[in-house]
């Protein structure tokens, strides 16, 4: 089961009084376990960036109106392509998936917003699981937000002191296991490559869990083994555990 978790980051609120998605990131999961697969893409917005949203996320303080040199760490906007070049690339990365998002229905929006503008395929929103209505119905009168949500379950999210779509992502991921029955030991889906990465998107390879191609060493001693089979032994023929031998 291919699942992306997915987040995005915009301009404002509303797309249909003009404003519009920046910024794109995804990771995929497969049964639940992590492959390494992302999806990341900045884009132009044609438009200036609001201060408020500017100071969420500290992207594209070049952009049209009033430039200004970035200072470190911050993404500019100019050089990025419109969504237009990449609204079919994240069609075809989507597929027919379920998007795992925070707060679906307003990247939903956003999304088929600018996919309906190019005239490309909406996504349903029946395609969408929502962790914050998950989170709302699992702790009722709780606080929800990815923060809120990352201090409950101990994950480590010291990296984001701005939003930003890959790396809040890659925490969803870990907050979305956990929501449905707890992480297993070492996904490090959140801790990966948050402190390597650059201000560059792209895609990695896919990865697959495959059997280790040498098999672990038994830790039973010799003196277990062998009191395992005298115990065995007492179970007579027909015992189920000789069939493993």
């Amino acid at each position: 089961m291919r699942e992306i978790v997915l987040d995005t980051e915009t301009t404002g609120f509303e797309p249909e009084t003009g404003d519009r998605i920046v910024e794109i990131g995804a990771v995929v999961l497969w049964n639940h376990l992590p492959t390494g697969e992302t999806f990341h893409v900045y884009t132009n917005p044609g438009r200036d960036m609001p201060d408020e949203a500017f100071g969420v996320h500290g992207i594209g303080p070049d952009i049209l109106a009033n430039p200004r040199p970035a200072k470190p760490g911050e993404v500019t906007l100019r050089d990025k392509p419109p969504f237009s070049q990449v609204g079919q690339k994240f069609l075809d990365f989507v597929q027919d998936s379920k998007l795992v998002i925070h707060n679906a229905s307003f990247d939903m929006k956003f999304l088929n917003a600018e996919l309906g503008w190019l005239g490309l395929p909406k996504l349903p929103m029946s395609q969408a699981i929502d962790t914050l209505a998950m989170a709302r119905k699992k702790f009722p009168g709780s606080p929800a937000t990815l923060d809120a949500l990352c201090r409950r379950f101990g994950i480590d999210n010291t990296m984001r002191d701005k939003h930003g779509a890959l790396l809040d992502s890659e925490i969803l991921a870990d907050v979305y296991l956990e929501l449905i029955g707890g992480r297993q030991p070492d996904f490090m889906l959140a801790t990966r490559s948050r402190a390597s990465r650059g201000t560059s998107g792209g895609e990695t390879e896919a990865w697959r869990p495959r059997p280790r191609p040498t098999p672990l060493p038994s830790r039973l001693t010799e003196e277990e083994a062998a009191a395992h089979r005298a115990f065995v032994e007492t179970m007579g023929d027909d015992a189920l555990w000789k069939s493993f031998d």
